[in-house]
């Protein structure tokens, strides 16, 4: 999501000063608050015509009739691509705590990575992921697009290991009058261009690759591509060996009034635990160049697809072997999160598990 909005610098300031205030107390915000609290250097009442704006604008709302003012999903994007720079300090600090704790000459990887885990999920007192390397990646040898009927087309997928899959897809709305002729010429073409883009791509990949860039070349296949190569990838994922994930910081989280209820943590307990395939896609997806940080994924409420964790933010960052990402770290955790915090964590942890395996 790429929210951008044009606020003033008041608004701005309130808007920040709001978001802050939340996320230390988890209580909705009123204007005197933010006057005793912050240096606004302004009225109460131009603060409150301030969040009245913020709110109109869709970026605050009130839980409750006579309550303050709590941040929306819109209002967390704005304060995290706008208004915050993850801390430099705190990854200097990470980096440093990680050298000290963890003994590279006498653990297994995967004992090294459960370490990482559990200091990322002390610090920053959320869940933390940390995904195993692939142990043996599945790379596409070819594909091919075959019209089955004028709203139907069969993707047929080749691995390297000869494996062939085949899935049947929508295709975009065309007008009765285009020729099928056409359709399939244009077909082919699209299944060349997509066998030069992706052949000898691993899962991995071809979940990071930007597919708004392939979108533009094929504007009017662009909807039909994203689908395609989402599916494709969760397919080719399936193919590989397991890739197990490291699980940390639930102890944690349960700190946070936002997962007092034993429901919601059992559903993002099962996702995490029986449905890790389904995080796959999240958390290797390329991150949008206008998030700060620009290496870090941060996925906010309902940015989110999985319905478990639709009331959560995800951050996360992969970590590569070279230049070719092999796993992924990331912090699950409440909407009201200290993100300039958790995005400088993320994204030192990924940083150093990459350094030490170049």
């Amino acid at each position: 999501m790429s929210t951008q909005m044009n606020l003033t610098n008041r608004q701005q300031q309130v808007l920040w000063a709001t978001v802050r205030h939340y996320i230390a107390t988890a209580e909705p915000v009123g204007s005197e608050a933010l006057v005793k609290g912050y240096q606004l250097s302004v009225s109460s009442a131009t603060i409150r015509n301030a969040m009245g704006f913020l709110e109109k604008a869709g970026l605050l709302y009130q839980p409750h009739t006579s309550a303050g003012r709590i941040p929306s999903d819109s209002g967390y994007r704005i304060y995290v691509n706008q208004l915050i720079t993850p801390s430099t300090e705190l990854s200097n600090q990470v980096e440093q705590l990680l050298t000290g704790r963890l003994n590279w000459d006498e653990w297994s990887f995967e004992a090294l990575l459960k370490g990482a885990a559990q200091i990322l999920a002390t610090l920053s007192g959320y869940i933390t992921l940390i995904t195993m390397p692939f142990s043996r990646t599945t790379e596409l040898r070819h594909l091919q697009l075959v019209q089955i009927d004028p709203q139907r087309v069969m993707l047929i997928v080749v691995t390297d290991t000869y494996e062939t899959q085949s899935v049947l897809m929508e295709l975009p709305q065309v007008e009765e009058d285009v020729d099928a002729e056409l359709v399939a010429r244009e077909l082919q073409i699209l299944s060349n261009f997509l066998n030069d883009q992706l052949r000898g791509r691993s899962p991995v990949e071809i979940a990071t690759l930007d597919w708004s860039e392939l979108g533009r070349e094929f504007d009017r296949y662009s909807q039909f591509l994203t689908s395609l190569v989402t599916d494709l990838s969760r397919r080719l994922s399936k193919s590989s060996a397991p890739t197990q994930i490291m699980v940390s910081g639930v102890s944690e989280v349960l700190r946070q009034p936002e997962f007092s209820e034993l429901n919601h943590i059992k559903t993002i307990m099962h996702l995490l635990e029986e449905e890790q395939h389904q995080l796959m896609p999240l958390i290797f997806e390329q991150p949008d160049s206008e998030l700060l940080g620009k290496r870090v994924t941060v996925r906010i409420g309902s940015e989110n697809p999985l319905e478990p964790i639709r009331a959560c933010t995800l951050i996360s960052s992969t970590y590569r072997r070279g230049t070719v990402p092999v796993g992924s770290v990331c912090v699950l955790g409440p909407t009201r999160m200290v993100y300039e915090d958790t995005i400088a964590l993320v994204e030192a942890t990924a940083d150093y598990i990459s350094d030490t395996l170049s």
